[in-house]
Parts: structure tokens; sequence; C-alpha cells
């Protein structure tokens, strides 16, 4: 049995308390810049379009749109393609709320497909057996550290005339078969909250799309309706979905750094993966191998003990993180759309026995050992 360290004092927390410790001067000079700037323009700026095009040009997008959150993105998407009652939306019954609440506001139905029960994403058989004549839109969702299987979803979008919506919020630098998440869809979303991978300081998010009239009408819709350049003028009933300047400049200046992060999530991943695979006789999985097609946004393991494992962790000094503990189907908000002989085994697997292990960048090497060795030591 591996031998643990002997300072297990200092807890290593899954949220890290120093995010942008080292971007404080940073944090300050771009609040003092907007705050001062003589346009006194604070939402959807000169800097906002510098952060859209810088998005674009590393997606090589058609389009980027800047707005409030990775949640109003799916909304806007939604909307800008014409989904409303009477509609259904396929998505995954695994996964966070704004799968189903968007699909809900925009008063259409989610229709919930069971996962793959080792990667978590969505299974596109489970999908494609729920397709109906009302089915409007495909909506998967990358998921933890990997992403959904985009060529088959995207062949199944076209084989039955559907959108195909990419919840990519967790998944940004991600690339599948040579092609960035967030581009494989109709449209696709990438969320900036805090702890994601290119997180700010706040909310934020962006939809990406090659649809060059979705794009026009998502940009309307972020901002009460109106087109950009007559103001008080409103085309379509919007929302406020609008893109803050200081978290534009934040993003724009700390870009350069996002590989490097991106690299060391990876590293530490690998790590990870490698080191647990003899576990998964113990009933410990961790998450496939390899590169492509993965995001290491959240590294989440797969323990039929998960509580036992999880108190274990944090009697050694290690926090982890227990995410979507309920199926979508399961929730009090979404039940009441759920088909009634419903049965998703994957996801409410996944929701039994995911836990969440720390993988930020700036883990030292000592913690990552520390934290992997704690996890060995889990007892059979």
């Amino acid at each position: 049995m591996t031998t643990l360290p002997a300072d297990t004092a200092t807890t290593i927390p899954f949220f890290p308390p120093d995010l942008f410790e080292d971007d404080r001067d940073l944090l300050l000079d771009v609040v003092r810049d907007v705050a001062t700037d003589p346009a006194q323009r604070f939402i959807l700026g000169e800097r906002t379009t510098r952060f859209e095009e810088l998005l674009r040009t590393d997606l090589g997008a058609e389009d980027v749109i800047a707005c409030g959150s990775g949640t109003t993105a799916l909304t806007l998407v939604l909307r800008a393609m014409g989904v409303t009652t009477g509609d259904e939306v396929i998505v995954p019954a695994f996964g966070c709320a704004p799968l189903a609440n968007t699909v809900l506001g925009v008063g259409a139905t989610p229709v919930f497909a069971d996962v793959d029960p080792h990667t978590l994403v969505i299974d596109p058989d489970a999908a494609e057996a729920l397709v109906t004549p009302r089915t409007k839109a495909l909506m998967p969702a990358h998921m933890f550290s990997v992403m959904a299987d985009m060529p088959r979803l995207r062949a199944l979008a076209t084989r039955y005339g559907l959108r195909l919506v990419e919840d990519s919020a967790v998944a940004q630098g991600a690339v599948l078969d040579g092609r960035p998440a967030g581009t494989w869809g109709d449209a696709g979303v990438f969320s900036f909250v805090q702890v994601k991978s290119f997180g700010g300081p706040g909310e934020g998010g962006v939809v990406v799309t090659g649809d060059v009239e979705l794009a026009r009408t998502v940009r309307m819709l972020r901002n009460h309706g109106q087109d950009g350049v007559h103001r008080f003028r409103h085309h379509l009933i919007g929302l406020n979905s609008r893109f803050d300047e200081v978290l534009a400049a934040f993003q724009i200046r700390r870009h350069p750094g996002l590989a490097r992060r991106l690299a060391r999530r990876a590293e530490i991943a690998a790590h990870y993966t490698e080191s647990f695979a003899p576990l998964a006789a113990r009933g410990v999985v961790p998450p496939p191998p390899g590169t492509n097609g993965r995001c290491y946004y959240v590294y989440t393991l797969l323990a039929e003990r998960r509580d036992d494992l999880r108190r274990h962790l944090a009697a050694h000094g290690v926090d982890s993180h227990v995410y979507y503990p309920s199926p979508l189907p399961h929730q009090p908000a979404f039940a009441h759309a759920a088909a009634p002989d419903g049965h998703w085994p994957h996801a409410e697997r996944a929701a039994r026995q995911c836990l969440s292990l720390p993988v930020y960048p700036h883990l030292t090497d000592a913690q990552v050992e520390r934290i992997t060795e704690a996890v060995l030591a889990f007892p059979a």
C-alpha cells in the first residue's frame, strides 16, 4: 500500500481561493482603465469587440458573440433557432441544469437521453432512439474531461434535419479530430465563470457559429433586440445578456497564458489517469486516457464507494467535489418534462459514483503527488 506524506495538516482545496492571485495587479489595472476611459462604455464596447475577434481567430470560427453567461448563451441560441412551444430538444440526462432549464425557458420540452457509462457524455444511439417529428434540436454537452462524440452527433443531426447546439461550456481548448470544441454544431457556447478553464472574475460566455443569420439574431437578442446601430430601436424581444468591458479586457490580457494553463491541466490529468488505471479492479475508474477530444476543466473518477472515498480523501487533506448528485430527469424542476417510463441507468450510476479531484494549473507537483497517493491509499 502506498505510504502517504506525513504532512496532511493543510487541506488541498478543490476550488482554489488564490485562483486570480497572480492577476491581482492586472485586474486592478483593467478596472481603472475601463472606469477612466473617456468613452465611458462599460458593456459591449471596443474591448468586447477585440475579445470576440481574438476568439474568432483562435477557433477559426466565422463569428463569436460575447454575452452575459454560458446559460444565456444557450438561451440566445435556442431562441435564434426558433425553438419554441411544441418542439423537443434532446439533451443528456446527466449534467448541469441549463441543459434542461434553457429548453424549458423557451417553451420547448427537454427529452433526456442516457449517457455513455464511461465517458459520461450523451450516447448517440440513445439520442437517436428519441427522435420524433417534434424534435427540433440536439444539444449534447461535453462533460468533465471528455468531449461528446461530435462526429456521430453531427451525422445524426444531419440525417434527421435537426439543429445541433454544442454545449462546450467546459471545453475551451479541447480539440477532437483536429477540430476545436465549440465549432462542431450549428452553434456552440463557452462559459467564462471563474473556475472554467478560461474563467474570469465574473460571469460571461460566448456563442460560436458559422451561421451568419443566426449570429445576427443572437447579437440583437443579447441586447434587448437592438441591432447595435440604431439605439432604442428594438427589432426583437430580446434579453439583457451583454458582455462586460472589464471582463473583456481581463480575458484579452490573460489569453496568452491559456495554452500553458491548459497544458498543465492536461499534464496533471494524464498523471492521475496513468496512476489510477490499476484501481479499476477495486471499483475506482478514471476517465479514458489520451488527448484527442479531451478537456481538463474537471477531473472526475467513478467510484463504487464514492462517499467512502470522499471521506478518505478529506481525512488525508484532499478536498473533492460531487457534481450533479441527481440526474436531470429526477430534479424537481424538470421531472414533469421527463418521460414517466424513462430509465437512465448510466446517468443514475454516474450521479451515485462521480467524484472530482483538484486539477487546477497552479497545483504544485508535490500537491499532485499527495492527491495521487491519497487516492491510491484508499482501501479496497
